[in-house]
């Protein structure tokens, strides 16, 4: 009799709180994706070709993803029990009066609660399974493009510990939950308390309190517009004026209800208009503290949502081929490097291969003159730009948000001693991409933009470049000299990554004829790298990074240092898994944490005053009339914290933009990930306060059929 009992109020319990399962469900998916990541395909993929950064992530992030989860977890689990045993109260009250015991109560409350556990572990499994294996897909296509082996991210040990995490968690919830509750008299189970006087706040009070949360709100955003560079001290006070001036503002906020409810002259003061507004009035008084973490939670929620898409974006961008042509790069001993290249099992996959030969001019002994070329680009400058080397910190930041003039100043400012490369290596990458090689004279130089590092501002500033070298021969000028040696430069060159791996960071060069370049470099500044395609019948017939790691593994006993697209494929991705991934994460995680708050508050709230709605029902209301007055209360009671968390997540948002994100092209591109992104988040908030209005309809319709019976 004891489990039969056990189990019908369990199943009631579920039944009748939706939002209670609902969040203990949630609470387990969240668990197991944490703890299932480790076998997502990217992850198992990264781990190959980035292992120790990938083992930092698992190791050293994700355990502080993992406990800041389990925090979260736990004040859900808090809060729903806290609303399920006070909806059971007078239940909980009559089985004391009958006689039951408070240990044999506890085991019961402890068995329904493990009764539940279990089958929303279930639920929360299937759904975490579903959502993790969507997931690793997704993330496999969009940036894995169709190369990434699909296995299922299925975890047994994930399981394990997300079964023993919630169990643990509800446990303890329910066991300090249940010594408060025991220490109530058994008339305050059955009756509840009584109702504390709460002091609303006078008039003026209130309208001070609304006035001061504009003032600290207003001055935390011009704080975190004006001066968010100039240190972590300011930010914190940024932070700080904004949760004061949140707190203050909803506070505020409650008066203005109380105000349209008080107005006799208004035209919608028919049915049940007043009421509604009094009801939300007391709901914001009793409850702006809740309504408030709510609203600030729901902020970051944006931001982090918003960053993670941006990142998404920029660096998505990156794993593209466009500035690359060699799939690998080798550097050793020349003779090692051409034994290895041409043996039996290597061979197959090498296409294009090129002695790619680089060397530094020596600036000790020869002096290259730039003034020609830096008086044409200062005067390309925009009229509200100053020229840095008449100020007096020289400083360069290269981007798109640099005018493409200054991206310019900045490689000739801070390229005294310039990498010179032959054209006859040059002409080979050409070759390599279907271009014609270019006939170099010894007067003629090519000056050469690394694409890699310029990125998106690669465009503008090179062609800002071709225009200037493009007036120079119509003008027959000469824009470089070395040595007392003028040199013309050549324009409208295709420029392309000279190596596979960007980190081989050369940022600009003079290409030069072969006879020049033996002049100007000295020996012991040359540097060979060995770059070489993977061949197209290979990458048709198994896919580029199946043959890139096939080649990895030939090379691997070879000793040779080498670097190769994968690498730098696998580098960009980590960036999108460590920080995309987990500010999604955590966005939609706070996210259902503000809007289980809002519910579980309102709906709690809602148990202190149901009596006011038996009220209505004997003075003539309606159950319909109820019913939107309801709907109407949930809406606004959730679109409160929203409308103000919308504020200062724009701002916030806009700071992000203009601080942590070097070009505007980003924000618009990112644009259809973040319309997907506010469509789930609006779909979560609209779920939610459905549960809620169906849950509170729910309780007055029991109330409506006592009454009509």
């Amino acid at each position: 009799m004891f489990y039969n009992l056990a189990w019908r109020n369990s199943k009631r319990s579920r039944s009748e709180n939706l939002i209670y399962f609902f969040t203990i469900s949630i609470a387990v998916a969240a668990f197991y994706i944490v703890l299932s990541l480790k076998e997502q395909d990217v992850i198992r993929f990264l781990g190959e070709i980035e292992s120790d950064a990938i083992q930092r992530l698992l190791t050293n992030l994700m355990p502080t993803v993992y406990f800041c989860v389990l925090l979260f977890v736990f004040f859900l689990m808090i809060f729903a029990n806290k609303y399920q045993l006070e909806c059971r109260s007078r239940e909980l009250g009559l089985y004391l009066l009958f006689g039951m015991t408070k240990k044999r109560l506890f085991v019961q409350i402890m068995a329904e609660g493990l009764i539940t556990s279990l089958l929303a572990l279930f639920g929360g499994l299937i759904g975490g399974m579903f959502l993790s294996e969507i997931t690793s897909i997704t993330t496999a296509r969009l940036v894995g493009y169709g190369i990434i082996v699909h296995q299922p991210s299925f975890s047994i040990s994930a399981i394990i510990f997300t079964a023993l995490g919630v169990l643990i968690i509800q446990s303890v919830a329910l066991f300090l939950l249940c010594g408060k509750l025991f220490c109530k008299d058994i008339y305050q189970l059955l009756y509840g308390e009584t109702a504390k006087k709460q002091y609303n706040g006078s008039i003026y009070g209130s309208f001070l309190s609304l006035i001061l949360g504009g003032v600290f709100l207003i001055g935390a955003y011009w704080t975190a517009l004006i001066h968010f560079t100039d240190g972590i001290f300011i930010l914190f006070i940024a932070i700080l004026l904004g949760i004061i001036g949140t707190v203050l503002f909803i506070k505020g906020t409650a008066r203005l209800l109380s105000i349209a409810a008080s107005s006799r002259k208004h035209k919608l003061t028919k049915g049940l208009y007043v009421f509604t507004l009094r009801q939300l009035h007391e709901n914001v008084v009793y409850k702006y503290i809740s309504i408030s973490v709510a609203s600030i939670l729901m902020m970051l929620t944006i931001m982090l949502i918003a960053d993670g898409s941006n990142r998404i974006i920029s660096y998505g961008d990156e794993l593209t081929k466009e500035s690359s042509v060699y799939d690998f790069t080798i550097i050793g001993e020349e003779q090692k490097v051409k034994q290895y290249l041409a043996s039996k099992e290597l061979k197959p996959y090498i296409e294009n291969l090129n002695r790619m030969e680089t060397g530094r001019i020596s600036s000790s002994e020869l002096f290259v003159d730039w003034s020609y070329l830096r008086e044409k680009v200062v005067q390309k400058l925009p009229p509200d730009v100053l020229d840095p080397a008449i100020q007096e910190a020289t400083s360069y930041s290269f981007g798109l948000d640099q005018p493409p003039a200054l991206n310019l100043l900045g490689f000739i400012d801070t390229n005294t001693s310039p990498h010179i490369i032959p054209i006859s290596s040059y002409n080979r990458l050409l070759e390599a991409i279907g271009e014609k090689g270019i006939n170099l004279k010894d007067e003629e130089m090519i000056y050469y933009l690394n694409p890699d590092f310029l990125g998106k501002a690669q465009k503008n500033t090179v062609s800002l470049l071709n225009k200037i070298v493009s007036e120079s021969k119509v003008n027959e000028q000469n824009l470089i000299s070395i040595d007392s040696k003028s040199y013309s430069l050549v324009p409208n060159v295709t420029m392309k990554g000279l190596t596979a791996d960007e980190n081989i960071e050369i940022m600009s060069a003079l290409i030069v004829s072969d006879e020049v370049y033996s002049y100007l470099v000295a020996p012991s500044t040359s540097t060979v790298y060995w770059n070489f395609c993977i061949t197209d019948e290979l990458v048709e017939e198994k896919g580029l990074m199946l043959s890139i790691m096939e080649a990895q593994d030939l090379l691997k006993p070879s000793g040779l240092y080498y670097e190769s697209y994968l690498n730098n494929f696998g580098r960009q991705l980590f960036y999108i898994i460590s920080g995309s991934y987990t500010n999604l994460y955590m966005g939609f995680m706070l996210l259902i944490i503000a809007c289980a708050l809002l519910a579980l508050q309102f709906l709690t709230q809602m148990q202190l005053t149901k009596l006011r709605y038996l009220t209505l029902l004997i003075l003539g209301a309606n159950h319909k009339q109820i019913k939107r007055s309801i709907n109407q209360q949930v809406l606004c009671y959730f679109l409160l914290p929203l409308s103000l968390a919308c504020i200062s997540g724009s701002v916030g948002l806009y700071v992000m933009q203009k601080h942590l994100y070097s070009a505007s092209a980003q924000a618009k591109q990112s644009y259809p990930l973040l319309i997907i992104m506010a469509i789930i988040v609006i779909l979560v908030i609209v779920i939610y306060g459905m549960a809620v209005a169906k849950t509170a309809n729910h309780e007055i319709g029991k109330m409506n059929y006592k009454f009509n019976s």
